[in-house]
C-alpha cells in the first residue's frame, strides 16, 4: 500500500514552478512529550506507547485526515530509500530501531517523524521560497497536535529537546537553493564561511554529511533559543537575500568575462544528456544543474526548468530502482539513469547561445 502511494507520488514531484535559485522551503519542529524519555533513551515499550500515541493524535487533524501512516519496521528498505530522496524524512528515521513511524499527508507537503531523535519531528515543505506559508501551515498542524498531546515545555528553555541545539522554539527552517554560479566561480567557501558566522548553516542536499551534487545547497538557521519563530525566519530570510544577490551578481560576472566557458558547459551537458550510455546520480546531478542554469539564461526553453527538477529527483538510486519496478545492481542502474536522461532530452532544442543572458 505504502509502495504503491510513494510511486504515484513520484511522478508528480516539483510540479508547481520554482525559481531561478530557490528550490524548494521547509519548517521542521522539534517536540517531545511530558513523562516519556527521549527516544534514545526509551525503552522498547515507551517507543511504541510514544508512537501509538503520536499516530491517534495525527490521525484526525484537519489537512492529515487522508494521511497514510506507517511503522518504520513495516516499510522496505526501497521505500525508505525513496522517502530520503524525496526530503520527506531524515536518513536517521529510515535507519531507527522497533517504535519509530512516520505519517505522511496526501499531497505529501506535511511529514511527521515520530521517535526519531525526538518524539515528534514535523516538518512543512513547499516549492520555491515561501516562508509565510509554509510558517502558517507548520505552526498550524503544531497547535492541532498541542490540542490532544501533552508537550515537554519548560518556562525558561522553551520546548525541551533531545539536542541542546534544538531548545526553546525548536525551529530549524531551510532552503534548497541552486548556487551554480558561486561554485564556478569558486566563491562558495567564502559565503559558507561568511553565512556560517551568522549562526545559518550550510549543508549538501540531503543534508548534514551529504554533498552539494548538481551545485544544490540546503541554508538553514542553527540558533533555536533566545529568538521567536518570527526572529528566526526573518533573520534567515535576510541571509538568503544576500546569497541570492551573491549568486546572481556571480553569474552576471561569470557570462559577462567568460560566456563562452557557460556556452561550452552548457553544450557539452546537453550532448552528453542525449547520447550518454552510463550514467552515475552525482554525474547526471551537475549535468542537470546546468540545464537549469541554461534556462535562467534563457538559453533553453522555462519548461525545462521543472524537467531538471524532477530529474534530479528521479535519478537518485531509489526513484531509479522505483521506476524499474525492482531492485538493480549500481552498474545497471548506471545504464538506466543513462536511458532515462536520453529519453527526456531526445527531443530538447539546441541550446539558443545568441539569447545568452541574465533573465532573470
Amino acid at each position: 500500500m505504502f509502495h504503491a502511494i510513494l510511486k504515484a507520488a513520484g511522478k508528480s514531484i516539483r510540479r508547481s514552478k520554482a525559481t531561478p535559485v530557490a528550490l524548494s522551503t521547509r519548517i521542521r519542529l522539534a517536540r517531545n512529550l511530558n513523562d516519556f524519555p527521549f527516544p534514545g533513551r526509551a525503552e522498547t515499550s515507551q517507543r511504541r506507547e510514544i508512537l501509538s500515541k503520536c499516530m491517534g493524535a495525527l490521525g484526525d487533524l484537519r489537512g492529515m485526515s487522508d494521511s497514510v501512516s506507517s511503522e518504520m519496521d513495516d516499510l522496505s528498505d526501497l521505500d525508505k530509500q525513496i522517502l530520503v530522496e524525496q526530503h520527506l524524512i531524515s536518513p536517521e528515521l529510515s535507519q531507527a530501531d522497533d517504535g519509530a513511524g512516520l505519517v505522511l499527508s496526501k499531497d505529501r507537503s506535511c511529514c511527521v517523524m515520530i521517535n526519531e531523535e525526538d518524539h515528534l519531528r514535523i516538518q512543512v515543505l513547499r516549492n520555491g521560497l515561501d516562508f509565510g506559508n509554509v510558517w502558517k501551515k507548520a505552526n498550524a498542524l503544531d497547535v492541532g497536535i498541542e490540542s490532544n498531546l501533552d508537550y515537554a515545555y519548560d518556562g525558561d528553555l522553551g520546548f525541551l529537546t533531545a539536542c541542546p541545539t534544538n531548545l526553546g522554539t525548536g525551529l530549524r527552517a531551510s532552503v534548497m537553493m541552486h548556487l551554480p554560479g558561486l561554485v564556478m566561480s569558486k566563491n562558495m567557501d567564502k559565503v559558507v564561511n561568511a553565512v556560517n558566522q551568522l549562526g545559518i548553516a550550510v549543508r549538501g542536499i540531503f543534508g548534514e554529511g551529504s554533498d552539494a551534487s548538481g551545485s544544490v545547497f540546503q541554508i538553514s538557521n542553527q540558533q533555536t533559543l533566545g529568538e521567536s519563530e518570527s526572529d528566526i525566519l526573518e533573520r534567515l530570510s535576510k541571509t538568503l537575500a544576500k546569497v541570492t544577490e551573491q549568486e546572481l551578481n556571480a553569474r552576471s560576472k561569470l557570462f559577462g568575462e567568460s560566456p563562452t566557458r557557460i556556452l561550452d558547459k552548457v553544450g557539452r551537458a546537453l550532448s552528453i544528456l542525449r547520447g550518454a550510455w552510463l550514467m552515475q546520480s552525482a554525474e547526471g546531478m551537475d549535468y542537470l544543474s546546468l540545464v537549469r542554469l541554461a534556462v535562467d539564461l534563457g538559453m533553453l526553453p522555462e519548461k525545462f526548468r521543472s524537467v531538471a527538477d524532477r530529474l534530479m529527483i528521479e535519478i537518485q538510486p531509489g526513484h531509479v530502482q522505483l521506476s524499474a519496478g525492482r531492485l538493480v545492481e549500481p552498474d545497471e542502474r548506471d545504464v538506466l539513469r543513462a536511458e532515462m536522461l536520453r529519453g527526456e532530452f531526445k527531443k530538447a532544442p539546441d541550446p539558443d547561445f545568441g539569447k545568452g543572458e541574465l533573465t532573470l
